[in-house]
Formats: C-alpha cells, sequence, structure tokens
C-alpha cells in the first residue's frame, strides 16, 4: 500500500506533469551529478576550483532576487487569523488560483522530491518537511540548508505527518508568482520564483510561517533569531537568543570573533536566523536550530565584519548574484577589497562603475554551518541549549539606548512586541522611516500577531528559570551623525553585561523604559571611546520616548480588541513612569 508521502508526489506528478522524477537521497554522488548537470544547462559558473574548490555561481532571473512579501500569503479559513499584518487569501481561492499555474508547469523538466528534517537529526524537537520542485539549485540547496535525504525518510517512515511544499519555477513572470502557506493543512505552495526563501521552503515558509503555528498550538517557539553561547574564563557558556530586523547586523553578531577573547570571553554560534524553542523536562527554555546551512547576505560581509563566514565560505559553498572576477573568484561591495580587472557583474555582463552595484545588494552565499570556525561543539544537541537571555535589537540612530534590561517577562515581551528600525536605503529605497517589526517576525509569523503576542505572554510563566530580555540598539549616532559605538567584535563587551547581569554581577540603573548599565558597570578597557559618548550612548530622553509612545499605541491600534490587554497595560504604566521622569536619565 503507498504511503501518505507516496501518495501526494503521485498527486503532484499528476497536476506538474513532470518528464522524470528523482527522489533525493543527499548522497555526495547525488550532489556531485546534481553539480555536473547544472555546469552543463548553466544554472551553475565553475568557480576558480584552487581558491575556491567545489563552490559556484548560480545567477537568478533579474526579475527575480529577493523576498516578495506582495505575493506572500498567509491562508486560513477566516481572514481574521491571518490578521492585519499579513496578505491573506481564501484557502478555495489561493488553490483555484495557482493550480493552472501548476498544471503543466514541469513538462519537460525533471521532479525532484526533496524529503529534509529540520532540526538535529535525532532530536525530538526536528521536524520532517518534503520538497517537490524542479529546480536543480533548490535540490543543491536544500543539502546545504536543511538534513536531507536518506536521514529524512527514514525518520518519516510510513507516517503522514510531514510538511509538503510544492515548487515549480513555472514561467518566472512576477505577474504569475505567488508563495502561498496553508497553516491548517500545514501545506506550501510556490510557484514562480527560483529565488531563496521564495523557493526553498524549508527556509522562512516552514520554519517560521508554518512552525509559528505549529508552536503556538503545540505549546513552543518559532522565532526569528539568531543562537549564540557566550563563553566565560571560567569554560562555562551562556546561551543567548536574539532577533534583529533586516540590516542589523544579525549574521555578525552570531559570528562574532570576540574583541574580549584574550581575556577568555569567547562566542559560539549554534544558529544565525531561526530558533525552535521549548520548555525541556528541566523547565528551561532550549532552542535548537533548525536550519543545518547559512543563506546569508554577501555584500558587506569581509574579514572585519565577520572573519568566521569568510573562513566557511572559502570551499562546498554556492554565490547567488554575486559578481566574479576574470581568475573566476566571487566579488561583492565591502568585500574588503577593490573591484579586480575584468569584473563580471551578477547579470554577466562586463561591469563598470556606472552600471551600478557588481553584486546584487541581496546577493549570497549559501554555505554549510559545520563550515564556520565558530560553530559550537553542542550546535546539534538534541534537547537544544538553554537560553538565559533574549535579546531583541533595532536601528535607531537617537532614541533607543546601547542595552537596556526589561523589568520583567510581560515587559519584555512588550518590549519586542513594540521593536522597530530605521531603514537603510538598500532594505527599502526610503531612508529613516520608522518601521515596526515585532520580535523582528512581522514578514514571518504565520498567523495573527496579537495572537502571537498573546502566546509569547502565556509561555513565560510555563518556563521555571525565565531567561531575561534585553534590548540591544548598535547604531546610535553622535550630533556629527558618526555612530557612536565601533560595534562588530565590540559587541561583545554588551554581551558581557547581559551574562553579568544574568549571574548578578553587574549594576544597573533603573530608567522609564527600564535598567541601564550604571556607570563603570561595562568593560571599556581597551576600547577608545570618550566618557561623554557612553554617556550619551546610554541616555535615555523621556521627551523622545513619550513621542515613541504615541507611535507605539497607533501601531497597536491595528490588532483592535485582538491585542492581549497585557500590552496595554505595559503601554499605560510607561507612559506614566515617563511622565514622571521629566528629565533625561544616564
Amino acid at each position: 500500500m503507498a504511503t501518505p508521502l507516496e501518495n501526494w508526489v503521485e498527486e503532484s506528478s499528476r497536476l506538474t506533469k513532470p518528464s522524470k522524477i528523482v527522489w533525493c537521497d543527499g548522497s555526495e554522488a547525488e550532489n556531485e551529478r546534481l553539480t555536473e548537470e547544472m555546469l552543463g544547462d548553466k544554472t551553475f559558473i565553475e568557480l576558480n576550483q584552487k581558491t575556491f574548490p567545489n563552490c559556484h555561481l548560480h545567477r537568478s532571473n533579474p526579475n527575480d532576487v529577493a523576498r516578495t512579501e506582495q505575493l506572500t500569503f498567509i491562508c486560513t479559513r477566516k481572514k481574521e487569523d491571518a490578521g492585519p499584518t499579513n496578505n491573506w487569501m481564501a484557502p478555495a481561492e489561493a488553490k483555484d488560483k495557482l493550480r493552472p499555474l501548476f498544471d503543466g508547469s514541469m513538462k519537460g523538466r525533471t521532479m525532484y522530491v526533496v524529503p529534509y528534517i529540520l532540526g538535529p537529526e535525532k532530536s525530538p524537537y526536528s521536524k520532517v518537511g518534503v520538497e517537490i520542485t524542479d529546480s536543480a539549485y533548490v535540490a543543491a540547496s536544500m543539502r546545504i540548508m536543511s538534513r536531507m535525504g536518506k536521514a529524512a525518510l527514514d525518520r518519516l517512515g510510513s507516517s503522514a505527518d510531514f510538511v509538503p511544499g510544492l515548487h515549480s519555477l513555472g514561467d518566472l513572470d512576477p505577474k504569475r508568482r505567488f508563495i502561498t502557506h496553508f497553516p491548517e493543512e500545514k501545506l506550501i505552495w510556490s510557484v514562480g520564483s527560483g529565488y531563496g526563501g521564495n523557493a526553498l521552503l524549508g527556509k522562512k515558509c516552514f520554519a517560521l510561517r508554518i512552525a509559528s503555528w505549529m508552536a503556538r498550538d503545540q505549546g513552543w517557539m518559532a522565532e526569528h533569531m539568531l543562537i549564540l553561547g557566550l563563553e566565560d574564563p571560567s569554560g562555562k557558556v551562556t546561551y543567548m537568543a536574539a532577533a534583529f530586523p533586516s540590516a542589523c547586523g544579525k549574521t555578525n553578531l552570531a559570528m562574532m570573533v570576540s574583541a574580549l577573547e584574550s581575556q577568555g570571553y569567547r562566542v559560539w554560534t549554534v544558529g544565525d536566523d531561526i530558533a525552535w524553542m521549548h520548555i525541556g523536562s528541566d523547565g528551561t527554555l532550549r532552542a535548537v536550530n533548525p536550519e543545518a546551512g547559512f543563506f546569508g547576505v554577501a555584500p558587506g560581509t569581509n574579514k572585519q565584519t565577520n572573519p568566521n563566514v569568510m573562513g566557511a565560505l572559502s570551499h562546498d559553498t554556492i554565490f547567488t548574484n554575486v559578481a566574479i572576477s576574470a581568475a573566476h573568484e566571487p566579488w561583492w561591495e565591502g568585500i574588503g577589497t577593490p573591484p579586480p580587472p575584468g569584473l563580471i557583474n551578477w547579470k554577466g555582463e562586463p561591469w563598470t562603475p556606472d552600471k551600478g552595484p557588481a553584486a546584487h545588494p541581496n546577493s549570497r552565499y549559501t554555505v554549510p554551518a559545520k563550515q564556520s570556525p565558530s560553530i559550537s561543539p553542542h550546535w546539534e544537541d538534541p534537547e537544544g541549549v538553554p537560553i538565559s537571555a533574549l535579546i531583541f535589537g533595532g536601528r535607531r540612530e537617537r532614541l533607543a539606548p546601547l542595552v537596556y534590561e526589561s523589568r520583567d517577562w510581560q515587559h519584555g515581551v512588550f518590549v519586542g512586541a513594540t521593536m522597530a528600525s530605521e531603514t537603510t536605503a538598500a532594505a527599502t529605497g526610503d531612508l529613516g522611516v520608522t518601521r515596526r517589526d515585532p520580535m523582528a517576525m512581522l514578514p514571518f509569523c504565520g498567523y495573527n500577531m496579537a495572537d502571537y503576542f498573546a502566546h509569547w505572554l502565556e509561555m513565560g510563566p510555563k518556563i521555571k528559570k525565565q531567561p531575561k530580555i534585553f534590548h540591544v540598539n548598535w547604531f546610535r549616532k553622535g550630533a556629527d551623525g558618526k555612530f557612536l559605538w565601533p560595534g562588530y567584535g565590540e559587541n561583545v563587551r554588551v554581551l558581557k553585561w547581559i551574562l553579568d547581569r544574568i549571574e548578578g554581577k553587574a549594576k544597573a540603573t533603573e530608567t522609564p523604559i527600564g535598567f541601564i548599565p550604571a556607570p563603570g558597570s561595562l568593560t571599556l578597557d581597551g576600547l577608545a571611546i570618550s566618557p561623554e559618548a557612553i554617556r550619551e550612548l546610554l541616555s535615555v530622553d523621556p521627551a523622545a520616548w513619550a513621542h515613541e509612545e504615541d507611535a507605539t499605541a497607533e501601531f497597536f491600534t491595528k490588532f483592535g480588541k485582538r491585542l492581549p490587554e497585557a500590552l496595554n497595560v505595559e503601554h499605560k504604566a510607561l507612559a506614566e513612569r515617563l511622565r514622571s521622569t521629566p528629565v533625561p536619565v544616564g
């Protein structure tokens, strides 16, 4: 008798009509065969095999170079279950719209059946997904980003407990491009795009949008968070999870080379993008990284900003939409070297400065996590790592201090729910516009965000040893428009203060928004920074925050009566504290 997976593959095959079906086993031999095929049909361009062994370049269609939020839908039976921050389509309407686009979409193409595990192979918290795709690039990328092939089929057996994802490149016409999620069925349909998160359905589609719905139902958390361990001089490692919107240095923090390494403070990487967090048998919040690879933005990545990832990228990496030199080596803006002669841009054309960026601003690398020199020896622990701190962060030039600690779990949820970032031109074309991005989950929450806040509030009392919750901001500027804080490896000084707060060692000063480092509690030795800059970095201006509270109130009105009352209580309490503290603190 056919298994549920075999039945679904047969049904998808009847719809898409491929010329052949290949079940991926994840083996090295299969990967070599796929690579040869892609080199043959120009899907892959071989990079310099002496300097970048087993590395290849893929160029996507110029109209298909980023996630497309406007074409991404949550398809729940009730519109209010998707909420005001998601695009919604009724499930029947979505299927009626997409089925004709899938009909015959794989004619003359190979259908790849890609079974995969999200999470460590032996973890009770891991989940199985199966992606059907007509893109060999997707199959090769999923091998890097997940535990793909035989291990997943062995785990699944004859069970129906998997998340099916159907993907076809279609004709790559943006007018016929849709990324749809059916959380009640745990189903993903994506057509018309071969780019990253639109096509690697295990990433944002499953690991966040579908998983966040599953997590709410099952009592765990699927979060857009890095996971790192901070080792202290005694060898003890304390784990933290952190949420940042795009362009806020998330991957760089996850893989940081610590400026205090000589003092014994070292950073270990568990994950750079997504955390699945469960309450362990000991009552602590434990996190696993569902992914097996890093799918990171290349521009701006160099030996100063992220030496660990630069080391990882030197072999067995897929680059997407970067430029290549005459020597067939990858190059991008911000790599740390000038453009080499004979540079070919991301579109495959000879590059000159008047043609704009040589590498697409959203160009990517896909690399196995195990290749990073900073990878934690515990990154695949089946039970996950115990989380002692949750960190939220945004890009604010004037408002938010370098770091502050929330008063308690409920206040910490309010801090995460009111997170905001000022846009960079690369993100939207608009500079300095404040965008609300609660918990950095706005584009990735698979259901009504008001219910998501409620889920966070409900989780707190269930955790025996609650993580402390902090907010950081590396991007504060002085009156001269220059950054006050050096960032990158120096950010470990903030992580050390957070560690010292967890252990009850560091002093703090109370402000209306939370607790900031008391004078002398930040480790600043060896750092050339003036006392005035530190004062400005840590100052809290009640008048500026009162204006921020007006923006928060406006944002909260989107959710109507569905917004948890606890957040309104926190909002009113903060407004009262601001009124009773008329002068800046810090």
